[in-house]
C-alpha cells in the first residue's frame, strides 16, 4: 500500500518523482552539465549539474523566480531534472563510475525523511546508483538551522549519498562547517583560485586546506580554474580534481568532454 502524501505545516504537500516529470514546479528550466575532472589520471570524477532556462538563459533567469512560496518545489524539480537529463546522456549507464553533483537548498527542506523520496524514486527510474550521487550545499548559503541540516546530511549520508561542501573559503564558518558535517568533498571557492600563481597567501591558504582536508579523508575540488598558470600551481600544492574553463565550459543538455592538459 501506498503511504499517504506528507502535508507539511504550510499546506505543502511532499512532492513525487512523476509529479516533477508532469509540472508541479512551473517555472520552465533545463541543465547544463560540467565535468570535475582528475588531469593526473586524464579522467571525469563527476559532471555537476547546473540549473538553466529551457533555451540556456543562464540560472538567474530561473533562481530570479525562487520565492518561499515555490522553493522547496524548485529544490525538488532541479534533482528529478538533474537525474533525469544525466541518464539520457547515458550517465547511468551500468559501466560509467562517473558521478553527478547535484546543488541543494537545506532551507527547502521540511522533512528529510519524506522530501528525499522524489530523488530516490528519479533514481530508480532512470536506473541511476544512489552510490554516484553527491549533493553539494553551499557554505555561504544562510543556515537557518543547523540541527535541521545536519538531519538532511544523515539522511542523505544513510542512502548512500555523497556530500559536497561547495564554495568553502567564501563564508565565514568553513572551519566549523568542515568539522561538523565532515563532507566527502570540499570545494574551493573561486576567488581563492583566482590567479593563485601570482599571489603567496592563496597558496599558503589552499596548502594548508589541502593539507587538512588529507588528514581528514576529505577530498578537495578546486572550481573556477580559468589558466594554465593557475592549474600548475593547483597541482603543486596537491589538489587533484579540477573544474574550470579551462578544461571545459558547462555544455547545455550536454556532457561536455574536457580537453585534458598536456604534462610536461
Amino acid at each position: 500500500m501506498n503511504e499517504p502524501l506528507e502535508v507539511f505545516p504550510d499546506g505543502v504537500r511532499q512532492v513525487t518523482c512523476r509529479d516533477c516529470i508532469e509540472g508541479s514546479f512551473d517555472i520552465p528550466m533545463s541543465m547544463a552539465f560540467q565535468p570535475i575532472v582528475d588531469n593526473a589520471k586524464r579522467q571525469i570524477y563527476a559532471y555537476e549539474a547546473l540549473v538553466r532556462g529551457p533555451k540556456e538563459e543562464p540560472a538567474g533567469f530561473v533562481l530570479n523566480q525562487i520565492n518561499d512560496h515555490n522553493r522547496y518545489f524548485f529544490d525538488q524539480a532541479a534533482r528529478v531534472a538533474a537525474i533525469r537529463l544525466a541518464a539520457e546522456l547515458g550517465l547511468s549507464s551500468a559501466d560509467c563510475e562517473t558521478m553527478l553533483s547535484i546543488n541543494f537548498m537545506p532551507n527547502a527542506i521540511y522533512n528529510p525523511k519524506t522530501c528525499i523520496r522524489a530523488t530516490v524514486e528519479a533514481a530508480k527510474l532512470y536506473h541511476f546508483d544512489l552510490n554516484r550521487l553527491i549533493f553539494e550545499v553551499a557554505e555561504a548559503e544562510k543556515i537557518v538551522d543547523r540541527n535541521h541540516l545536519m538531519n538532511i546530511i544523515d539522511v542523505y549520508r544513510h542512502h548512500g549519498f555523497a556530500i559536497a561542501l561547495d564554495d568553502f573559503g567564501e563564508g565565514y564558518a568553513g572551519l566549523n562547517h568542515l568539522i561538523e558535517i565532515r563532507p566527502d568533498l570540499i570545494k574551493i571557492d573561486l576567488q581563492l583560485i583566482r590567479n593563485i600563481d601570482q599571489d603567496a597567501s592563496k597558496q599558503a591558504v589552499v596548502r594548508a586546506t589541502a593539507s587538512m582536508c588529507n588528514d581528514l579523508g576529505i577530498g578537495v575540488v578546486a572550481e573556477g580554474v580559468e589558466t594554465r598558470e593557475e592549474y600548475l600551481c593547483l597541482e603543486s600544492l596537491g589538489i587533484t580534481l579540477i573544474q574550470g574553463f579551462l578544461f571545459a565550459r558547462p555544455g547545455f543538455e550536454r556532457l561536455p568532454e574536457p580537453s585534458y592538459i598536456p604534462r610536461e
